[in-house]
């Protein structure tokens, strides 16, 4: 059985994909999972072993000339590409207009959610195959029980597994600090960032700053250079930041792809929220803890914190969420591991 998967972005929202190929990769045996994702991720999916091809689409950049992407034959060519195979189905776990239009460009059946099941109904309408599920369940269990139910097996009664744990995997003593965010609302403040550094040190840790864009690059410097203490990582790829995750002894991050990720490895993690919440997407894995913040606006879910009154630190809320709690939840997560 040969099943195309529509999940084009973000990194969270692919790793939070995972499970559900696993549950119907243990309950099918044989089938083959191919993998219509944005070409800037197209490293992700190739991570799960059920996954035999993976299809890059263009989306965020066709979308900012489509006469240009189809003058020159790129929709064209994608679109061979795509009806390479025949498909037994097509799942559509994204449930948006840019990920159900591609998905009836394959050769199959499309299945999705039903109209009243997710965000943009109108893509219902481009599936042969609806189903019904709860939008107050956590993505990875909304997935799960899309799979299930599309491909027809029991939705099996036990943790996500992500297929990406390795029991032999050898930690360092380092540990890893993901810092970078889009939203500024997300920025664990500067003074916290330096707080941590200094009490990992204190107890004889390394600690990795990563960073992609420069802005990340700059603030991980002048986290480095108040806490005297700290070490700039260089620029990775998607696949050897993975391998850093996997190897570090314990990671703190903010909401973001990265801590998704760092859960999904079963690396003793901590994840915190602030101007966002992890009841419905947030970080999952064995080893992994979720920390909120208590402040009566929180979650605002607003890119900007606007605050009206004074604060310790900017995002206010996070003042509620301090170095010294986020340290004991780590070193508990790792005592626990």
């Amino acid at each position: 059985m040969r099943v195309l998967v529509v999940k084009t972005s973000s990194l969270g929202d692919l790793i939070h994909t995972f499970p559900a190929l696993t549950d119907a990769w243990r309950a099918l045996p044989g089938i083959e999972f191919h993998w219509l994702v944005e070409e800037a991720f197209t490293e992700v999916p190739a991570w799960h072993p059920a996954v035999n091809r993976v299809l890059p689409i263009a989306l965020r950049r066709w979308r900012r000339n489509w006469r240009k992407a189809w003058g020159s034959g790129q929709l064209g060519a994608f679109r061979q590409a795509l009806q390479r195979d025949a498909y037994d189905l097509i799942i559509d776990a994204q449930g948006l207009l840019k990920s159900a239009i591609p998905a009836r460009w394959a050769q199959g059946a499309v299945a999705g959610y039903d109209r009243r099941s997710i965000r943009e109904p109108l893509a219902s309408l481009f599936y042969a195959r609806r189903y019904a599920v709860s939008r107050q369940l956590h993505a990875v269990e909304r997935v799960r029980q899309l799979f299930s139910a599309a491909l027809g097996y029991p939705l099996p009664d036990r943790a996500p597994d992500f297929g990406l744990a390795d029991a032999a995997v050898n930690r360092h003593q380092q540990l890893v600090f993901l810092h970078g965010t889009t939203w500024p609302s997300k920025h664990w403040p500067l003074p916290w960032w330096v707080g941590l550094t200094r009490m990992a040190g204190e107890q004889g840790y390394q600690v990795g700053f990563p960073w992609h864009e420069p802005e990340e690059r700059l603030q991980a410097e002048q986290i480095i250079t108040q806490a005297e203490h700290g070490e700039l990582l260089p620029r990775m790829g998607l696949t050897d930041m993975k391998s850093c995750l996997q190897q570090a002894a314990g990671v703190v991050g903010v909401d973001t792809g990265l801590a998704h990720l760092a859960a999904a490895l079963d690396t003793p993690a901590v994840t915190l929220y602030g101007a966002t919440a992890p009841g419905l997407t947030g970080a999952v894995g064995r080893r992994q803890r979720n920390l909120s913040v208590d402040y009566d606006c929180a979650p605002c879910l607003k890119r900007n914190c606007s605050y009206p009154g004074r604060a310790v630190v900017i995002p206010a809320c996070y003042e509620t969420l301090p170095p010294e709690q986020v340290w004991t939840a780590l070193r508990q997560q790792m005592t626990d591991s």
